[in-house]
Parts: C-alpha cells; structure tokens; sequence
C-alpha cells in the first residue's frame, strides 16, 4: 500500500447503492479468523447477500460469504457464519434506533483494509421504489449517450 493511498478495497456491493438510498454510513472492525482474513486479503469474498443484525449491544454481519482458504486445511471457517462488527456503544445504539422504524435496515456496503485491518463501511438504508430505480438507469444511459457523443467528435 502506498502512502497516498488510505485504503485498498477488496470487496464492494454494487448494489448498494441502485438498490436503497443511503442515508448515513459507519465505519465497523470485524472480528475474523486467520483463514477468514487470508481469504479476504485474497479477494475471495461477496457482499451480495449480506446484512447487517442490530441487537440492543451488538452488530453482527450475517450471509457474508469469505470463501475457504485452501492452504488451511482442517482449520478452516464456515463460508457464510455471523460475523461481529466492532462499533462504539453510541453507534451501536443509532443503528438499533435506525432500524426500527419501518422501511430502514443495515446493509454494508464495502469492506477493504486500513492500516492492516479489516474495516466493513455499513450503511443505514432505505428501499428505492421500482420507478426510482427507472430514473436512475434512465439518467445513467442518458450521461453515456452524450459521453459517447462527445467522445466521436473528438
């Protein structure tokens, strides 16, 4: 890693942001075993599936799956276990506050390495509706048009 660069990502869900607007974002620890971090540090992992559970004084990251690493043998971890994110009581407590209310949920949204940790950025989300999505595919098919036609000018 390079000193300008703050973090390397390894994992994104790119539905994120298509599928729910997001409102606020949080930056989590996770706890991993040692063929668990291998296997992320590898890339061998998927945000697709995954959300995040708030209890009272706990988050855990739940359908997640990191991949088997190969040279661990008989010590290796279940692909798809709940994982505990590490957030401050004050954090913790905004999210379980968050997703009561109706329509709102935690989803992550990256995961990637600083400082030679693990770090999960969750998001408090809410559910686009099937014609905000339509916006969204509309204005993103009308800025390539006009980028293509820009760029056969040149």
């Amino acid at each position: 890693m390079t000193k300008n660069e703050e973090y390397k990502s390894l994992s994104k869900n790119r539905k994120a942001e298509f599928e729910y607007y997001l409102l606020e974002r949080f930056e989590a620890g996770i706890v991993l075993h040692g063929s668990e971090i291998k296997s992320v540090r590898a890339g061998q992992m998927s945000l697709q599936e995954a959300y995040v559970s708030v209890s009272e004084n706990e988050a855990w990251l739940r359908d997640a799956h990191i991949a088997p690493y190969n040279p661990a043998s008989y010590a290796n971890h279940d692909p798809l276990r709940a994982r505990q994110l590490l957030l401050n009581k004050n954090e913790i407590k905004e999210l379980f506050v968050a997703v009561r209310q109706k329509g709102v949920s935690v989803i992550p949204v990256k995961l990637y390495i600083k400082g030679g940790r693990a770090k999960l950025e969750i998001a408090i989300a809410r559910g686009k509706k099937t014609y905000d999505k339509r916006q969204v595919m509309e204005k993103r098919d009308t800025e390539r048009d006009i980028a293509r036609s820009l760029k056969n000018k040149e």
